[in-house]
């Protein structure tokens, strides 16, 4: 199987919260390699952290803020990113390193905000013709993993399990989550 993993960062966890950072990066299962000379990431536009800071909950105004004004001086326009992204997704390399399929999303809690997000800002329509309507999340397959005694329980914490497989800390930038991600997924294989 070949997947993308991928990780948004955003203003916050609410409807309201705005997409600022994207990254993703092929990885090959079966040959167990990460892609990096593959990967995409860019800066999506956002107000500045003085017009947000009032709307963002406590965490991200302590660990974000540099974050966000990156994604204010530096970011795309939303229909940039978009064409920008569609043209990474619609290049040569990534139609053959994807067989010219639909592209299978691996990500790490997709549901909650990174799917949502992405169909909101993107498309519905756009999302299930780039990609798969089959997606991965390595939370829900660590459950699975818990769940047959393989991992202890407070891997259920996506810190706990990078701890667990002695990775450092999460590092709450995408590109450095999205490989982190495909790296977590392929130790969970070998167990």
């Amino acid at each position: 199987m070949r997947y993308l993993s991928f990780d948004i960062e955003a203003t916050g966890l609410e409807q309201h919260d705005l997409i600022i950072e994207f990254a993703c990066i092929p990885i090959d299962i079966e040959t167990k390699q990460i892609r990096n000379d593959l990967s995409f990431h860019t800066y999506i536009h956002c107000p500045s952290f003085s017009e947000l800071e009032e709307k963002l909950s406590p965490w991200v105004r302590e660990n974000n803020k540099d974050l966000i004004e990156k994604a204010n001086k530096e970011g795309l326009q939303l229909d940039q990113f978009k064409q920008k992204l569609t043209q990474y997704l619609t290049s040569g390399n990534i139609k053959a390193f994807f067989n010219n399929e639909k592209i299978q999303l691996l990500g790490k809690s997709i549901n909650a905000i990174d799917l949502p997000f992405m169909n909101r800002d993107l498309g519905w329509e756009w999302m299930r013709e780039i990609f798969s309507h089959r997606a991965l999340d390595v939370t829900s397959a660590t459950y699975t993993i818990i769940d047959q005694k393989k991992l202890p329980e407070e891997c259920i914490s996506g810190s706990k399990l990078m701890e667990y497989f002695e990775m450092g800390d999460v590092a709450h930038t995408a590109l450095e989550d999205a490989i982190n991600t495909a790296k977590l997924y392929l130790k969970m294989i070998d167990l």
